[in-house]
């Protein structure tokens, strides 16, 4: 904790370090307030900004950046009916019928202080669970992480929206790309095809760059953009307080729910989100306005949305596995500035990982300054013609992968990553899955080679207390999916049955 204070003292007496925070967490809103634009093709885009400074610096502007995004998500969810990120889809359901009836500065703030309390929560659950988990992650060794990055991959089933096969075959193309450029064991080149640049392997920028800023930016191009009026009827933006007040023990667990769903890998703030609003529409007498306008269910949703960003942080600083693919593009910020993500992490760069903690604590504050004064504003932003904003980011795609090095080759595999997304969405495969293989699959590989070096039998993994475990917890959500599907044709074949 004394180093926690150092640090944040430190940093937030900085003027410089404050101005890059406050201009990220301001760009995350405006960005996430945008449709179509979500909080990783946010993160996507600003990458390559954050690599001049130094890493303290970096993580201030993209987290920021990121929590900023995940809150702008619910302005065009509540304005539009449209959701600016996929962690805000739920919010619209009662949002938008909140704003039709002229309580739009009502839904808008509910959202807000839902936000702001998830957000509380998310960096609590981050430094208390942190630390003592990194600390287990001594323990383990090269059986056990390759177990792990098995079972973050097998999460990909769960990540996937649609077809859980093609999200597993989004995931393994993803591992094979990760294995481009020179075996790390032999030093001998593969799948270069050729090219000695990609000797060097797949760089994450221009792919993240590509995948997630180009690909979107052409499918929204390319859509007609018949969207809703925005309503710019704000109204009262101040609920009573007794209204605030009767909707805290939604907000403490939602905010719960959001934090376990974000620790778990690849399972993403739109899982958090429609979780907390499952759970809190089981639970009320007054199901059935949910969707209606209940301010219950915004509350639910932007908790739950906002708790998960401090979860996803947890298992990629301890054991280097991204919780969500905003965190996945974290990851390649962290290698850029020679940083592992690991538990090493917490004994080499002790000031570093408190300098998250302070970033993820001033996004949050930052997000609820500068969202108050905006509300008004929002309304405006929202009627500019979308085109010309995506041609905006369309330019800081292209710059964005030309100065990671100062090369026209990532640009040019940028192009070619961007024509991939666009293609493979157009045939209903997720392109998140493939940024999780990307990241994923060299460690696994590194690991489970390392592994079998040293102990020469596969037998090892089922002899190892915590890797056998791992094995099976990842056997059980491997085949939950098998034992649903069985028993939902179960029960079709058992009401086809002649009576």
């Amino acid at each position: 904790m004394n180093t926690l204070a150092t640090v944040g003292l430190e940093l937030l007496t900085d003027p410089q370090i404050l101005l890059i925070g406050l201009l990220a967490t301001l760009s995350g809103i405006v960005l996430g307030a945008l449709p179509g634009i979500s909080s990783t093709m946010t993160l996507a885009v600003l990458l390559p900004f954050s690599f001049a400074m130094a890493p303290s610096a970096a993580m201030f502007f993209l987290i920021g950046a990121f929590y900023g995004s995940v809150y702008g998500g619910s302005v065009s969810a509540i304005l539009l009916n449209i959701p600016g990120t996929p962690g805000s889809m739920v919010t619209q359901l009662d949002g938008y019928p909140l704003a039709r009836r002229g309580e739009a500065g009502k839904a808008l703030m509910y959202a807000l202080l839902a936000s702001t309390f998830g957000g509380i929560l998310g960096w609590l659950g981050l430094v208390l669970f942190a630390p003592p988990l990194a600390r287990a992650a001594f323990a383990f060794q090269s059986p056990e992480y390759a177990v792990i990055m098995v079972f973050g991959l097998s999460m990909l089933a769960y990540a996937s929206p649609g077809s859980t096969f093609l999200g597993v075959l989004s995931g393994v193309f993803g591992v094979l790309l990760g294995m481009v450029g020179l075996d790390t064991v032999t030093n001998l080149s593969r799948f270069d095809f050729g090219i000695p640049r990609l000797q060097a392997g797949i760089n994450i920028v221009p792919f993240a760059v590509g995948i997630f800023g180009l690909g979107e930016i052409l499918r929204l191009l390319e859509a007609k953009l018949v969207t809703e009026r925005a309503t710019t009827r704000i109204g009262a933006m101040w609920p009573k307080a007794h209204d605030v007040l009767r909707l805290w023990p939604t907000a403490i667990r939602s905010g719960f729910v959001g934090l376990i769903v974000g620790i778990i890998p690849a399972a993403g703030s739109a899982v958090a989100v429609s979780m907390s609003y499952a759970q809190e529409k089981r639970i009320y007498e007054g199901r059935e306005t949910f969707g209606n306008g209940n301010p219950r269910g915004i509350v639910a949703a932007e908790t739950g949305n906002n708790s998960a960003v401090g979860g996803a942080l947890i298992p990629l600083m301890t054991l280097g596995v991204p919780g969500d693919t905003m965190t996945a593009v974290l990851v390649g910020a962290l290698l850029i500035h020679g940083l592992q993500p690991g538990p090493q992490l917490f004994t080499q760069h002790g000031e570093f990982v408190a300098s998250i903690y302070v970033s993820l604590a001033f996004a949050t504050l930052m997000t609820f300054i500068l969202a108050l004064p905006m509300m008004r504003v929002f309304a405006k932003l929202l009627s500019a013609k979308p085109r010309l904003l995506y041609v905006a980011v369309l330019i800081l795609c292209v710059t964005g992968a030309y100065s990671v090095q100062n090369s026209y080759f990532d640009v040019i595999l940028m192009i070619v990553f961007g024509m991939a997304g666009y293609l493979l969405t157009k045939f209903g495969v997720p392109t998140a899955p493939m940024m999780f293989g990307l990241v994923l699959g060299p460690l696994l590989e590194e690991n489970l080679r390392r592994t079998l070096i040293v102990y020469d039998s596969w037998s090892v993994f089922l002899t190892r207390p915590i890797s056998l475990v791992m094995l099976l917890v990842t056997a059980g959500f491997l085949l939950l999916p098998v034992v649903g599907a069985l028993r939902a044709r179960r029960s079709v074949a058992a009401a086809n049955l002649p009576i």
